[in-house]
């Protein structure tokens, strides 16, 4: 068969859900599914259900007279990319699962790693919003916050396999208690999550990130307030990102940047107030919606490959 026929089987594993497809080396989806995570089960259980997809996947190629030439699973957590293991991953369970010799010896094709975001970052730089940037910081904003640093195409993963963890970033010391056990981070004033939390602290009912944005626009007062405290949080991290990393495109992602110019607007403002001597970043929003995490485990399982064949 010809090159044009190769595809990587590619997942993309979240608590809820897993989107997968076959993807080929030009980046083109030739092929996609979503399956149940039920993490409730339990991690084994998750295990079961990636390897039986996965395997249905390749399956699925050949019998579309595609050739399947590698695996890339794309995680949440913690993720030693390196030994291609799942270290931590409180959404799915994981701990230390050896997830990429576990789909290497299901399908028998090479495999590769990631975290979910780091990945998303990758397809962002490559082939979204920040292909035609060498330097790109690409920020998921949803539940959590979280980042990825792509230098020419690749991301860095850091020593213990945690970099990028911009949500973390200490941002309103004394502020709300985060996930992690700390109060004041940036993920516990600016995620979707979190705004929708504040505002349901400060008017007594439940209320989604959109629902505040939409508000806000409409000039609630309660709602405005809530969403310049988050916009000035997000640019605080993002002041603090350009700082560390001096970067060309700063590239949002995740649920919160679907609020458009009501976010990108205030936002660029309060970044451009803040900084200094550091260049202001190109602010961009994603180019490739949920299709981001599955296209870049693709990518990360041929740049596995091309290392392989070397």
């Amino acid at each position: 068969m010809s090159s044009g026929d190769e595809v990587v089987v590619a997942l993309d594993v979240g608590g809820t859900g897993m989107k997968c497809a076959l993807v080929r080396p030009d980046g083109t989806t030739v092929h996609t599914e979503r399956h149940a995570t039920d993490a409730q089960r339990g991690p084994e259980a998750v295990v079961g259900t990636i390897l039986d997809v996965a395997e249905g996947l390749a399956g699925k190629a050949r019998a579309d007279g595609h050739t399947p030439v590698a695996c890339g699973i794309a995680v949440p957590g913690v993720v030693d990319e390196a030994r291609g293991v799942a270290v931590w991953s409180a959404n799915v369970g994981f701990r230390d699962v050896p997830l990429r010799e576990l789909a290497r010896t299901r399908l028998g094709l090479p495999a590769a790693l990631g975290h979910d975001v780091r990945v998303g970052g990758l397809a962002e730089a490559r082939l979204g919003a920040g292909r035609d940037a060498g330097h790109v910081l690409f920020v998921a904003i949803g539940t959590g916050i979280a980042a990825a640093h792509v230098v020419d195409g690749s991301a860095a993963t850091g020593a213990h396999g945690a970099a990028g963890e911009i949500g973390h970033i200490l941002v309103r010391p004394g502020g709300p208690r985060c996930g992690c056990g700390r109060t004041g981070c940036l993920e516990a004033v600016s995620s979707a999550s979190a705004i929708g939390r504040r505002y349901a602290e400060l008017s007594g009912a439940p209320t989604t990130a959109a629902e505040v944005a939409d508000r806000a626009a409409a000039g609630e007062p309660l709602a405005v307030e809530v969403w310049q405290e988050a916009v000035e949080a997000l640019a605080d991290g993002l002041a603090t990102g350009q700082a560390l990393y001096d970067v060309s495109t700063v590239v949002l992602g995740g649920g919160l940047a679907q609020a458009g110019p009501r976010l990108f607007d205030p936002l660029r403002r309060a970044l451009r107030e803040r900084l200094t001597f550091h260049r202001e970043p190109r602010l961009v929003a994603a180019g490739l919606g949920d299709e981001a995490g599955c296209l870049g485990a693709a990518l990360l399982a041929l740049d596995t490959l091309a290392k392989e064949s070397r």
